[in-house]
């Protein structure tokens, strides 16, 4: 057992317009669709949209490598402390940018994640993993066409400094896999003009 993560690309104005108290369960529906479940098919993998049927403005994204833990992604962001001072500058500048928007929120200034969805205060409920607007998701693309061309210049730096075999993400292709699959998740939503979310379970 463990934290899983699921992401969803959202109409943030839609959002914003749904009362407070009824986000979280939307975007429950929309992140855990009631379903039946057949055993046999392929594990679901890319974008569902819409995420559930009477919900046109959420997409929902499954990544190709995590089976939907969080744990890769964790351990994809302690991986990249454990190489960032051997990046080039504009590298970790850029990566630094696009993790701390993606998952850190740093800025004191900035209102809680969770009152986006509930109220802050209640700590019976599940905290969001990641929450962007629009105006972060394009900051989010930006911040990744300054890394893309960059990140294979990591490689010999990653195995020295931060590879472990045998672990979530055990080498410098696993790492670049799941920040690639990132990079999908910001386009789509960019091209929208939708934010993402990230549930945990």
């Amino acid at each position: 057992m463990g934290l899983d993560i699921t992401v969803l690309a959202v109409d943030w104005g839609r959002l914003e317009s749904t009362a407070v108290g009824r986000r979280l369960g939307l975007l429950e529906d929309a992140a855990y669709p009631d379903s039946e479940v057949d055993w046999e098919a392929e594990p679901e993998v890319g974008w569902v949209c819409p995420a559930a049927p009477d919900l046109p403005w959420c997409a929902r994204y499954a990544f190709h490598c995590t089976s939907g833990s969080y744990k890769p992604h964790f351990w994809a962001g302690q991986a990249w402390e454990d190489v960032r001072d051997f990046a080039e500058p504009g590298l970790r500048e850029s990566l630094d940018g696009f993790l701390r928007d993606l998952f850190w929120h740093d800025d004191p200034a900035a209102p809680p994640l969770d009152g986006l969805v509930h109220d802050a205060g209640d700590p019976g409920r599940p905290g969001l993993l990641v929450a962007c607007p629009p105006k972060t998701v394009s900051a989010l693309a930006a911040r990744w066409a300054v890394v893309e061309p960059l990140l294979e210049g990591l490689r010999a730096a990653y195995d020295v400094h931060a590879a472990r075999p045998g672990g979530w993400i055990e080498d410098f292709d696993g790492f670049a896999v799941l920040l690639r699959e990132w990079a999908v998740v910001v386009r789509e939503a960019e091209q929208r003009g939708w934010g993402l979310l990230g549930l945990p379970w």
